[in-house]
């Protein structure tokens, strides 16, 4: 199978519809320039995306997407390349068509994003558990699992976050509302020192399955996750608890809609039997309670990773998001939640 072409463009990110005109001309030479429409997709914090498509046939979209500002800075961009690739080789993820300077153009998903209603309805979370169990079994090529990236790219970000902003009001915000950079530290590691004992197995994960990161085809009775720019190898509790963290949606986060003990154990139960299909013996309610406890401890890794990205992307983020409120929602969860959920215990 031939790979993604490679284009000699960059795609200003105040004229995207411009730009993926001419990225057109390499990956759908056949189409004729005064007949593509757009369509300008608004959901996504991180980057600006815009499909291209014939008259009558959006079947056959394109999607170009273009690289937020200094997004390179949170993002692996080779490895989010490998990752599309493999994912794709296995039925998890649309054929990317080509890669040029700033973005990527791949294939358009047909179906519905996902709201805080729809994720929790027992159809599409059995669907959704159904396909991270599949994405969790993808082998690495040279059969060596890697490190988890969860404590790498947290070191990462911590280094990378703003010591104030130029904005006065918001940097009083931040410097009054945030955490210490000694605090987060110490939270770090205090996190590390909890999770790290859980033994979560390290499986290939998605890393980010919030609503708008899963599209639910009704037709084919299946949900597929898209944007794959914080994929890999990591812990399978995070995964999940990443996933649970985002019941409570991003435009107007509400937590509690974080899914309670019951809902969780059905879906746990759920998503054990997919993973475990190919074993003769039944999910024990042992395996259901100690992934129950792995899950909402990792909540609180997921809670202290997107707040250290929020507070990045509000340096840097030319989108037009309140990141520092989002940051500070975060924190504020995982202070919140800390006892609590650390004070759970694997089962004897």
């Amino acid at each position: 199978m031939a790979g993604p072409e490679r284009i000699e463009l960059f795609i200003d990110e105040n004229s995207v519809e411009s730009g993926a005109l001419k990225a057109m001309k390499t990956v759908r030479p056949n189409w004729k320039a005064d007949e593509i429409k757009f369509k300008v997709f608004t959901d996504g914090i991180t980057n600006k995306l815009v499909g291209c498509y014939l008259e009558g046939n959006k079947k056959d979209m394109v999607l170009v997407r273009v690289y937020g500002n200094k997004t390179e800075l949170l993002v692996d961009r080779v490895a989010e390349i490998e990752n599309m690739q493999i994912l794709h080789a296995n039925g998890c993820a649309p054929e990317l068509f080509g890669i040029f300077t700033n973005g990527l153009c791949y294939g358009y998903v047909h179906g519905v994003v996902l709201d805080t209603q729809l994720i929790r309805d027992p159809k599409v979370f059995r669907l959704n558990g159904l396909e991270m169990a599949r994405m969790h079994h993808i082998q690495p090529a040279n059969g060596k699992i890697p490190e988890p990236s969860l404590f790498i790219k947290l070191s990462k970000y911590f280094t990378l976050i703003p010591d104030s902003f130029p904005d006065a009001e918001k940097n009083q915000r931040y410097q009054k509302e945030v955490p210490s950079p000694a605090q987060l530290q110490q939270e770090m590691e205090s996190l590390k020192g909890a999770l790290l004992p859980l033994n979560s197995p390290v499986v290939f994960c998605h890393n980010d399955l919030l609503c708008k990161n899963i599209v639910y085809t009704e037709a084919e009775d299946k949900v597929t996750f898209i944007d794959y720019e914080y994929a890999s190898y990591n812990f399978q509790a995070y995964d999940i608890a990443n996933h649970f963290d985002e019941f409570a949606g991003v435009d107007e986060v509400d937590y509690s809609l974080y899914p309670d003990r019951e809902f969780q154990l059905i879906w746990l139960r759920s998503y054990l039997q997919y993973f475990h299909a190919d074993r003769p013996q039944p999910v024990t309610d042992r395996e259901v309670e100690t992934l129950y406890v792995q899950v909402n401890k990792f909540a609180l890794a997921s809670h202290f990773f997107w707040g250290l990205w929020a507070l990045i992307q509000a340096r840097f983020s030319a989108i037009d998001f309140d990141f520092l409120d989002y940051g500070i929602l975060r924190f504020n969860e995982y202070l919140k939640r800390k006892d609590e959920f650390l004070a759970l215990q694997l089962p004897e």
